[in-house]
């Protein structure tokens, strides 16, 4: 007899397996349909020995000293500090927006305050901002939004910035300075030794259990478990009873070269002319020495393994009425960035599950008092 069913073993499910085990010495099976722990951040040596991500890159970064002090219990850090090029007019120009990308764009020789001036004078304010495409045009005008933005939001959401919620692109700042850093978190750093072993000493307890290349469906009619969490998509859970939610899928395309550097950055974006969104570098997040190197396309497309939610206000809806079966469930809880439906980073994900032990831990102590 199981305490907890936890399905996914990506961050969500880690982490309130680890929780409920060593806090509240409660007995978890953890269960994935895939062949391994870590979810998408799962990281593995290829067959030259070069350290990659398997599904794409995942760069660790966050403001909350909380979430970064539980991490570290599972893992040394190596301190690194993303960069993203974006290839434009066949330059490479610094991702998010700063001085140099706009001077060196344009020819241009501004200052801080020359940029906010010229910005002001380019941007087409709306009254009214709703989509991705009024807070980009209302930024950086129209220019800018063609050359960076829309090409790729296109492509990496299937549709047009006019068509996407307005938190789409409030995730990519403007800089009127030269921090040409992707993220300005406190803490920015990746596990020393990969994400898969810091997950593997996260799931190191005698009260876990872990069974991959299981299917929920087929487990929980053969398992004892008195509460379950599923981190997989809520409406799958619920056999797809209003409809799917959208989401947007990725393939990947790995390749090795026979040289030590492939690309001056760790990731370039490419907006416009190719199918892919983007080209990822291991070695730079990685820290590794080798002779070798391997690198990831990014093709976004409509099918395959769910990656992220579409925000569209339909879409919100539609997983409303998914949220309102979910509470009407008992002994079912929902988390992470599938069970959510919410577009969340890998330390907000954390910072839900721990939540969520905080809420399931609560509950207990009700129950042994009332008990009492």
């Amino acid at each position: 007899m199981f305490d907890y069913l936890i399905v996914g073993a990506g961050f969500a499910g880690s982490v309130l397996a680890e929780r409920l085990a060593s806090v509240q010495n409660k007995k978890v099976l953890l269960i994935d349909r895939r062949a391994h722990i870590g979810g998408n951040a799962y990281d593995c040596h290829n067959e030259h020995g070069i350290l990659i991500h398997r599904y794409g890159p995942h760069i660790f970064h966050t403001n909350s000293a909380e979430i970064f002090n539980y991490l570290s219990r599972f893992t040394e850090w190596r301190q690194y500090q993303h960069r993203v090029r974006a290839m434009v007019d066949g330059r490479l120009l610094p991702i998010p927006i700063n001085l140099d990308t706009v001077n060196e764009l344009y020819g241009l020789h501004l200052t801080p305050d020359g940029m906010k001036e010229y910005l002001a004078s380019i941007a087409e304010k709306c009254e009214h901002v709703r989509t991705s495409e009024d807070v980009v045009v209302g930024s950086v005008g129209r220019d800018l939004y063609e050359k960076f933005f829309r090409g790729y939001t296109r492509k990496q959401w299937g549709l047009d910035p006019s068509e996407l919620d307005a938190q789409v692109t409030a995730r990519v700042p403007v800089r009127f300075n030269r921090d040409d850093r992707y993220f300005t978190d406190t803490y920015q750093a990746m596990p020393a030794r990969g994400f898969t072993h810091m997950f593997e000493n996260m799931l190191d307890h005698p009260n876990i259990k872990i069974l991959l290349n299981a299917d929920y469906r087929e487990v929980r009619d053969e398992v004892s478990f008195d509460q379950l969490i599923f981190t997989g998509p809520i409406d799958e859970y619920f056999d797809y009873t209003f409809g799917r939610l959208p989401y947007r899928c990725l393939e990947f395309k790995h390749e090795t070269h026979h040289r030590p550097v492939f690309q001056p950055a760790p990731v370039v974006n490419y907006p416009n002319e190719y199918a892919y969104t983007r080209v990822t570098e291991f070695k730079y997040l990685t820290g590794q020495d080798h002779p070798l190197t391997s690198v990831v396309y990014e093709f976004p497309k409509s099918e395959g393994d769910p990656y992220y939610p579409i925000p569209r206000a339909d879409n919100a809806a539609l997983y409303k009425r998914y949220q309102a079966l979910a509470a009407n469930t008992p002994g079912v809880h929902f988390v992470g960035r599938l069970g959510t439906y919410r577009y969340y980073n890998m330390d907000q994900v954390v910072g839900q599950a721990l939540t969520v032990f905080s809420r399931l831990a609560q509950t207990t102590r009700a129950e042994a008092l009332a008990s009492a």
